[in-house]
């Protein structure tokens, strides 16, 4: 029996042989693995300035958390300002949220804001600064980037929400292992070009619709069950993986397009949930919606792409025989249970954690 008859479709698509993919395959959990290791600090934390006259501004400073772990940041106002009242915390299972008001005599414009400490992180933070005639600034910071100066009061450009949401959505994707191994899962499983278009397309528009209902407030559900069912969808593949193996058509390999959609409307959730720890500006809410999704969209296909190419250059080692029939069907069996092996500890731990 060929234990490689999930794998053509990547093949046709870039015109190499079965064999290669073992190298491949090998490959990706070990460069995955960083990504599982930074993920918690990679989260963005968030940094809203409220004007509230020519010299008051309320302050609201998110920082992400992971059970008891939260990032060591807070923001450094110039010299002139002074803060009015103590702050007031706010812990969530997600976040660290602090509230305060502080006066800066002149006002802040043309001021420098500053983070130092994100220096030393992995993380980026996004800033929204409401001015009083209801302009907004909007600006991203990042380990290389740590400061920000305050503009007057003049409106944002979409040019900069594009640009600030988009990258926030590739980020995400990105280093969203969960997302990216249920899309490689689908790769192992689909055949043929336009099966693996149909079910891109499918999971594309299902967590866009998802992401965009919860977004915007018209439907909600509970994240930490969302996680857990989101780790089930890339069991559920992982098995489907094996009982292709054993020549058993499952569900995934005769409907892709059908799976596609229908974790797809979980993996929107999941992308709201995100997406609401970022925020999204008041006066460019659709613009913000929809760039942040293009993001996601963009860092997907790199994914593949990635793939594709890493592929294309690894074709010379079958070539030249590295690789025995034998070593694939071993590799194979590897990542098939290895995705379930870890997808299962995602299922239990998630669900654990919103139980307790």
């Amino acid at each position: 029996m060929n234990n490689l008859h999930s794998f053509p479709l990547i093949g046709k698509l870039i015109g190499w042989s079965k064999p290669y993919l073992t190298t491949l395959l090998l490959a990706i959990p070990l460069i995955m693995h960083a990504s599982i290791v930074e993920a918690d600090e990679i989260r963005p934390a968030y940094l809203e300035l409220t004007q509230l006259d020519n010299t008051s501004f309320k302050i609201t400073w998110k920082l992400p958390r992971k059970e008891t772990r939260v990032l060591k940041l807070s923001p450094e106002f110039p010299d002139n300002c002074t803060k009015l009242e103590r702050i007031h915390r706010v812990h969530t299972a997600s976040a660290d949220i602090s509230h305060w008001s502080i006066q800066c005599d002149g006002g802040l414009a043309d001021k420098t804001v500053s983070i130092p400490e994100l220096a030393n992180t992995t993380t980026d933070i996004l800033i929204r600064v409401q001015h009083l005639n209801g302009a907004t600034q909007m600006a991203r910071l990042t380990p290389v980037n740590t400061s920000f100066v305050i503009e007057s009061a003049a409106e944002s450009s979409n040019a900069e929400v594009i640009k600030v949401y988009t990258l926030l959505g590739i980020e995400h994707i990105l280093l969203g292992f969960d997302h990216l191994l249920f899309v490689f899962a689908l790769l192992l499983i689909i055949k043929d070009r336009r099966r693996l278009i149909g079910a891109i397309t499918a999971f594309t528009l299902a967590h866009s619709i998802t992401l965009a209902l919860a977004s915007l407030g018209i439907a909600s559900i509970a994240l930490p069950p969302v996680e857990a069912v989101i780790a089930l969808s890339i069991l559920f593949l992982a098995v489907e993986i094996i009982h292709g193996q054993k020549g058993k058509v499952g569900i995934a390999e005769r409907s892709p397009w059908m799976v596609a959609f229908i974790f797809g409307l979980l993996h929107g959730f999941g992308f709201a949930g995100a997406l609401a720890e970022i925020g999204l500006p008041q006066n460019a809410i659709p613009l913000a919606l929809l760039f942040f999704n293009v993001g996601v969209e963009l860092g997907q296909l790199a994914f593949v792409a990635a793939v594709l190419i890493a592929g294309g250059i690894s074709l010379r080692w079958v070539n030249l025989g590295w690789i025995s029939p034998h070593s694939r069907s071993q590799a194979l069996t590897l990542m098939a249970y290895g995705i379930g092996g870890l997808s299962a500890f995602w299922v239990i731990e998630r669900t654990v954690s919103f139980w307790a």
